[in-house]
């Protein structure tokens, strides 16, 4: 991601403004709201999120918030067992691949265009705000934090095996060529296990995808997010090279999560499915030094998939409950005080400059090195939910022996069907 200069006094002097936006009137200040949030740090912890709710309502007490926690086995579910029963909830936390992509698309949530002010478009950093529009413009999501999702490698493994000459420790960063080169001395110092291409699921899906687009530099879908493009000549080349290095083991029998496992227990060399939540997730678990570092490209420099959090409101037909949703979400998301703590409270990256807010904290501070990387936040493409599961299907029917560009086309037809729909 391109990060922007931002004035400290503008910055400053925007997020000093009172959050009364949306608290004028009686419907903004009185209202019964709920709030349905997806386990993005500790938003998935009650004593986090009431310590929150409390922080706002000492400014608007007379909104009351009641929180429901989701998790990503059955959130969706949940969900729309809610919507169909008219019993949706009024804020949801999650990102744009639901908000945008999903139950935007689908005429339920919001138009929050009023949140976007000119200074909050002038704040958030320009690949955030494109992904929370639709490609007409209307925005569904405010929000709130964000993250580059990275792979790792087993550091002593690396050492051992004279592998770490083959990276940059600095940047975190490699070549193409470097990182084959890698794989191969690892393999060579008789660790079979590498790296493997998870295909059992969606899970982690991310990790694949990014491998895959930036070994030569393809893409998953056009610049407008209305096509998919996975079968680039690229994609159908790194795609080969995957198959055909020893060491990197399609297995249709693992799902990122398993992946994640099998990397900390030392099974694997590097995982593929990686970011600062695993790393803090799992350090019990971790007997070896972690490198994170960023997939290889050809050129060196990578661009990385992204998550991005924020907040969106359903259209349940009522009035002050969209005002209070608004004003909740401003006071969370633009309050000087608050807006940190919510981003925090996350374990990730806020969306615009609101300086080191990690300061002291040496692995957010180490994570934080992706945070440029990214890439551009595709996610938002029509099929969505298509395409993740044509993805992995595709990945299995390679690592089973099926030619390379006939399962890529394959991907691509049916993940076009699915967003001409």
């Amino acid at each position: 991601m391109k990060h922007r200069k931002i004035l400290a006094l503008a910055l400053a002097a925007s997020l000093a403004l009172p959050v009364t936006a949306f608290a004028d009137g009686d419907a903004a200040q009185a209202a019964d709201i709920t709030l349905w949030t997806y386990p993005i740090g500790s938003w998935g912890d009650s004593a986090t999120v009431d310590g929150m709710v409390e922080k706002f309502n000492e400014a608007y007490p007379d909104i009351h918030v009641t929180v429901e926690y989701l998790d990503y086995t059955n959130g969706d579910d949940q969900i729309n067992t809610a919507i169909e029963g008219g019993q949706a909830p009024d804020i949801v936390l999650e990102g744009p691949e639901r908000l945008v992509a999903n139950w935007g698309a689908r005429g339920l949530m919001v138009d929050l265009a009023d949140l976007w002010t000119d200074e909050a478009k002038e704040a958030i950093y320009p690949s955030v705000e494109s992904a929370c529009k639709n490609n007409d413009g209307v925005y569904y999501e405010y929000p709130l934090c964000m993250t580059a999702h990275t792979m790792a490698i087993n550091k002593d493994i690396f050492e051992a095996a004279d592998a770490l000459q083959y990276l940059d420790e600095e940047t975190r960063t490699w070549t193409t060529e470097n990182f084959i080169k890698a794989v191969q001395a690892v393999y060579d110092s008789g660790q079979e296990n590498v790296g493997a291409v998870y295909c059992s699921g969606q899970g982690g899906d991310q990790g694949t995808r990014a491998l895959v687009n930036n070994l030569y530099g393809g893409t998953f879908t056009n610049a407008e997010h209305t096509e998919y493009t996975a079968n680039s000549e690229e994609n159908v080349k790194a795609l080969e090279l995957l198959a055909s290095t020893p060491g990197i083991n399609f297995d249709a029998s693992i799902a990122g999560g398993d992946e994640i496992n099998l990397f900390c227990n030392g099974t694997l060399a590097m995982a593929f499915c990686w970011n600062v939540a695993q790393e803090k997730n799992n350090a019990e678990n971790l007997s070896f030094d972690v490198l994170p570092m960023a997939f290889p490209s050809e050129s060196g420099e990578p661009q990385l998939c992204g998550g991005i959090w924020g907040f969106g409101i359903f259209d349940n037909g009522d009035e002050a409950k969209i005002a209070a949703a608004k004003t909740f979400i401003d006071f969370m998301a633009n309050d000087e005080v608050q807006g940190v703590e919510s981003v925090k409270a996350s374990s990730y990256w806020p969306v615009k400059d609101l300086g080191n807010i990690y300061e002291g904290d040496d692995l957010m501070t180490e994570y934080s090195t992706f945070i440029p990387y990214m890439g551009d936040y595709y996610q938002v493409v029509g099929g969505w939910a298509e395409a993740r599961t044509a993805w992995w299907n595709m990945l299995q029917q390679i690592g089973s022996g099926t030619d390379v560009s006939a399962a890529v086309e394959e991907f691509v037809t049916t993940a076009n069907a699915a967003a001409a729909k």
